[in-house]
């Protein structure tokens, strides 16, 4: 009876992964049949035949075979893609991923207790890393609340990647590093790296036992800005991260090879519960208006953001404040409930601090120092250049559409996710005179370390709404009609994608299947209609939604003729973060968009 008493009945965080369902692998008949729905909008009759047969004789055939190695698989595995999606999605990857891979935003701090205000960085700064450090704890303690749809747990893996995880640049592959443990399970990680102006500290966040209160955090961030504001600059050995992955790698072996204590360093860093970056800018944003600040968190100064680490906390001087993130980890989601967490916490709090003033006598940081010669220099520059080469093409605007929100569309039984979804498609309708492939972010974390599917939303029934909006001669009955089984088709997709029936992955899996057993590509994946409706990555539109928080992203488009497009949906406004490398956009377009759907 004891021993039952000292058990605490309260939910642990991660104590349903080992009960949650493997993965399903999805019906080849199923998932052909919707293939081919998908690419209907980019076809023309003759394409279409073609595509057809490639498909029947893909499942009559090979396509069957790998069917069965990929249910052989699964049989071994709880999940039969998360090791090819990390690989193939993100590690495999040789592109620079600071600017193509990484996510962020804002936080929404600015729109109650902390505008922006010149010589608040270093106070703020502490407040909002003491709340990151207590939910740091949470999950260390594993008292985080476990997400659920319904009464149905969700996987919470992609919570013990927040804290002290790094990717590690290889040759042809990265790594992924996670230091991090719960209290029931060893130590974990204690300390924090900073960078300001090209130079790199470090001090632990626990002192006699106990989390540093954010007078004393402040005390260790003014010692680390006088220094580097009094002292020259350091060689911003962080640009090298924003490199092509393979060139990072070789750089970071010769670094190494400098001196051993060069990878000591490294690890420091690596190990980190995250990167609190002191920035010099000063963005500006208005709750109207964060186009600068996102921007600046896409592509600010690359010797304050460490590119591989799976969280930089960016503290710009005005007291502006942001996140940056490794992507390969984990999605966005993660960063979403950390940065409401915190939050609701600085508003709870109205933006000050409310415990004790004492200051501990606690060691100063310690200085980080990399070994460099001429050519770790060179190297530097070189990154340096090739980042402001592909930033300087990069455009993004991110205002708030506040004629209606998420109350009104829910209002009209209109699910508020399908609307942006709708007046995305009818956008670029408008914008380009075709049909735009389109990803989609689907959750399926109801399942066994479950990360993302992919939901096309570009249907034949959502462009026949969009040339209906385009035709004058079309009437608003006809209007709505068609509107609404484009809202139910998607709806459905959305539905299937979250519970293990999506296709995407599932075609993903098969051609892995094939390329592991030494086959010829098949067929299927080389015609023209498979990558001009999307697959392989091409989809010209990325899109996710972030929420229905006050949280806001960012994130780059798929390709380089495309957009990427994050948005979160308020009660009563819309927040919309487009964002393209090269082509045009009118966020007036977008807003009428939005209008259109809701007047017709």
């Amino acid at each position: 009876m004891e021993n039952q008493l000292a058990k605490s009945t309260e939910e642990r965080t991660f104590q349903y992964q080992d009960s949650l369902p493997s993965l399903p692998v999805p019906s080849l008949e199923e998932s052909l049949k919707k293939y081919l729905e998908s690419v209907k909008p980019f076809a023309n009759e003759e394409e279409y035949k073609n595509t057809e047969a490639i498909v029947q004789k893909f499942q009559n055939g090979i396509g069957e075979k790998l069917q069965q190695k990929l249910l052989q698989r699964a049989k071994g595995r709880r999940n039969w893609l998360e090791e090819w999606w990390l690989n193939v999605a993100y590690l495999d990857v040789r592109i620079p991923s600071q600017l193509n891979v990484n996510f962020g935003g804002p936080a929404s701090h600015i729109e109650h207790y902390w505008p922006p205000k010149e010589g608040t960085q270093l106070e703020r700064g502490s407040i909002s890393l003491w709340h990151n450090l207590n939910y740091w704890q949470l999950l260390r303690k594993e008292k985080l609340a476990v997400e659920k749809v319904g009464n149905t747990p969700l996987d919470m893996n992609q919570f013990r990647m927040l804290f002290s995880t790094c990717k590690i640049p290889g040759i042809t592959r990265d790594s992924i590093i996670n230091y991090f443990r719960t209290e029931s399970e060893g130590h974990s990680p204690s300390h924090l790296a900073v960078l300001c102006r090209g130079r790199v500290f470090v001090f632990d966040v626990m002192h006699e036992g106990y989390l540093m209160t954010a007078p004393e955090i402040q005390r260790q961030l003014t010692y680390i800005q006088k220094k580097c504001h009094s002292e020259p600059n350091g060689p911003g050995v962080a640009a090298l991260t924003t490199e092509e992955r393979t060139r990072w790698a070789k750089a970071r072996e010769y670094l190494i090879s400098l001196n051993p204590e060069n990878l000591t360093i490294l690890e420091k860093i690596q190990s980190s519960l995250l990167v609190f970056c002191l920035d010099d800018d000063s963005p500006h944003v208005t709750p109207e208006d964060y186009s600068q600040v996102c921007a600046k968190i896409l592509n600010g100064d690359p010797t304050v953001r460490w590119g591989d680490k799976s969280y930089n906390l960016i503290a710009f001087s005005n007291g502006v404040f942001g996140s940056n993130c490794d992507h390969a980890p984990f999605d966005a989601m993660v960063l979403v409930k950390v940065c409401y967490y915190v939050d609701e916490n600085i508003l709870e709090n109205e933006g000050r601090w409310k415990g004790s003033e004492k200051v501990r006598d606690i060691p100063v940081p310690e200085e980080l120092v990399f070994t460099v010669d001429e050519k770790v220099l060179n190297d530097i520059n070189q990154a340096k250049a090739q980042y402001f080469k592909q930033v300087s093409d990069l455009q993004l605007v991110v205002y708030a559409f506040t004629s209606f929100g998420k109350k009104l569309t829910k209002e009209k039984q209109l699910h508020p996710d399908t609307f942006i979804q709708l007046a995305l498609q009818l956008a670029y309708y408008r914008l380009h005179g075709r049909p735009g492939c389109c990803y989609e972010t689907a959750m399926t974390r109801l399942f066994y370390h479950g990360r993302t599917e992919t939901v096309r939303p570009c249907t034949v029934e959502a462009v026949n709404w969009c040339q209906s909006m385009q035709n004058p001669s079309t009437s608003l009955l006809e209007r709505k009609h068609m509107m609404l089984e484009a809202f139910a088709k998607h709806n459905k997709m959305m539905k299937d994608c979250s519970t293990g029936k999506g296709f995407d992955r599932h075609l993903l899996g098969l051609s892995l299947i094939a390329k592991e057993e030494g086959l010829p590509v098949p067929e299927l994946f080389t015609d023209p209609l498979f990558s001009r409706s999307g697959g392989g990555g091409n989809f010209v539109l990325s899109t996710s939604l972030v929420g229905y928080l006050r949280v806001q992203g960012v994130m780059v488009p798929m390709v380089h003729n495309g957009y990427g497009f994050f948005y979160h949906i308020r009660d009563d406004s819309c927040w919309c973060v487009p964002c393209s490398l090269t082509l045009p956009f009118s966020i007036t377009t977008i807003k009428s968009a939005f209008w259109m759907v809701d007047s017709r």
